[in-house]
């Protein structure tokens, strides 16, 4: 992992600021309120743009949400075929 010399303080609510730079980096917008994962890797907390994944093969490319379940173009078609 890559030190990128920003430091930031948390407030006393347990938020932080990620600097514009960084959200235009990760292509995060804020305005939007993009949703952002958060998660322990050892001991460094990690942080990245949230990407859904298919709930049938973990594909996090070309899904589109279904009845509330988020499901990739390939696995749509397999399901189209076998009905």
């Amino acid at each position: 992992m890559k030190s990128t010399g920003i430091v930031r303080n948390i407030d006393s609510l347990g938020r932080i600021v990620l600097p514009i730079e960084l959200r235009r980096t990760l292509n995060i917008d804020a305005s939007k309120g993009d949703p952002i994962e958060i998660y322990m890797d050892g001991t460094s907390i990690v942080l990245r743009k949230h990407e859904p994944n298919c709930v049938f093969c973990g594909s996090s490319k070309k899904v589109s949400e279904f009845k509330g379940k988020n499901v990739c173009e390939i696995c749509r078609k397999e399901l189209a075929e076998n009905q």
